[in-house]
């Protein structure tokens, strides 16, 4: 298991997935609510807010929910004034951590994310710590129907991507963060709405953890995730399917 895919499979794991589904809705709520409050309350119109919108669709998060957090952000003042935040730190192990927020209350959220570090023995840091260790991309993912990996390659080149890999599942195209919105347009309009959509921070190198340094990090990515104001987590680890499965066992 690689650390960049935000421990989703590590998540599949363990119970209590209606709470895990309320917690991912209300982080797509705030996003929506952070995008349309700093810009165009359309979709078509504010790139941002059109991406939380996939990432809601994504998640089957029903649509009228949608139009509802667009209106109520769009509405004349009042409501919370979230800023986004970046967190960066070592886990057990040295695995390099990226936390992404977003908070009405800086202090709380400090001092939330470094309580998490310290507990599950690790060390939150100070900004681009670690984040040296990681590229910034965009990523954009299709299912393989849409079209031939040939195709798609050459569309994602058309389209200004510096990269698309594709295999039995689908097609993922990477581009630069500055060229993120361009090159998703251009694929939309040949290819149809994504299958996802975001900036993403990808790992130069990894850690590999046996079962033990394993079952601290897991720990440590549980807490952070069970905080309300994170919205996304990477980290630079890798976990052997066998530690993976003695761990689920």
């Amino acid at each position: 298991m690689a650390g960049h895919s935000q421990f989703k499979n590590i998540m599949h794991r363990k119970g209590a997935q209606d709470a895990r589904r309320a917690r991912q809705f209300a982080r797509i709520i705030r996003e929506i609510t952070v995008s349309a409050r700093h810009g165009l309350p359309d979709p078509a119109s504010n790139p941002r807010l059109r991406a939380a919108v996939t990432a809601a669709r994504q998640a089957n998060m029903p649509k009228d929910t949608v139009d509802r957090a667009i209106k109520k952000a769009a509405g004349a003042g009042g409501g919370d004034d979230y800023v986004d935040v970046r967190y960066e730190g070592y886990g057990p192990a040295g695995v390099a951590v990226i936390v992404e927020a977003l908070t009405d209350n800086r202090n709380r959220t400090a001092s939330d994310v470094r309580t998490a570090f310290n507990k599950h023995g690790g060390a939150l840091g100070e900004t681009n710590s670690v984040s040296f260790m990681f590229n910034r991309l965009g990523a954009i993912r299709y299912p393989a129907s849409v079209a031939s990996p040939d195709d798609m390659l050459e569309a994602a080149i058309e389209a200004g991507a510096d990269n698309a890999e594709s295999d039995d599942e689908g097609h993922e195209i990477t581009c630069k963060v500055e060229d993120f919105f361009a090159v998703r347009d251009a694929l939309e309009t040949r290819f149809g709405a994504p299958e996802s959509a975001k900036l993403d921070w990808r790992p130069t190198t990894t850690v590999t953890l046996d079962e033990d340094r394993a079952a601290g990090l897991l720990k440590l990515l549980d807490a952070l995730d069970e905080n309300d104001d994170v919205q996304n987590v990477y980290a630079n680890f890798d976990i052997p399917d066998a530690v993976m499965q003695a761990l689920s066992g």
